[in-house]
């Protein structure tokens, strides 16, 4: 969706309890995190997955959850809704890009498009970032709820060359499990309720 390349789309981290069968995360460690971050030409290309034993009705409610993505995603400072129109929203990002001694103000609104239950898909329409596109993946099955991120930016700012894309990458890792946690926060919660 959004959130989750380098303070956008959304998209994402919280805490987690229980260990499971290899590749699964329930409510437990996101260990299970597949990630690959690479140079394409110009631009920085993410692609994240994981498997969950988790409610897709509760995954759909955080990846969608944009005027609260700051509570739970590293380094965003503001997420809102500034209009919506069917399924597509404008959505406004504000935070930081940075690691360690190096820290890069980021600002940028989105055009959100929604596929209930399936898919987010967002795309930069302004903002100092120069290009991106985001896609969040969510798809139920006998096996669990399986989440796939793909995105690709283009900072309008420098990212250091040196330690630029292992940088990104820890960034990126870090906020693709703060929203896998704060699913499996969520879901864990809503189990604990007492039925009706």
């Amino acid at each position: 969706m959004l959130a989750i390349p380098i303070r956008f789309g959304t998209a994402l981290f919280t805490l987690f309890a229980l260990a499971v069968a290899p590749g699964l995360v329930p409510a437990a460690a996101a260990d299970a995190i597949e990630a690959r971050i690479e140079r394409q030409g110009e631009y920085i290309a993410i692609k994240e997955s994981v498997l969950m034993q988790v409610d897709a009705r509760i995954a759909w409610e955080v990846l969608s959850d944009y005027d609260h993505l700051a509570r739970f995603i590293p380094d965003m400072k503001s997420s809102r809704v500034v209009s919506r129109d069917g399924n597509r929203a404008l959505v406004e990002q504000k935070g930081e890009f940075g690691f360690f001694f190096y820290r890069q103000p980021v600002d940028v609104v989105l055009e959100v498009v929604e596929y209930p239950m399936r898919r987010i898909d967002a795309r930069r329409i302004s903002g100092n970032i120069r290009d991106l596109e985001t896609r969040y993946d969510l798809r139920a099955s006998d096996a669990g709820v399986k989440l796939d991120y793909t995105g690709r930016f283009i900072p309008e700012f420098s990212v250091p060359p040196l330690f630029g894309l292992p940088m990104v990458r820890r960034i990126v890792e870090r906020r693709f499990r703060a929203m896998v946690e704060e699913i499996a926060r969520r879901d864990a919660l809503a189990r604990s309720r007492p039925k009706d």
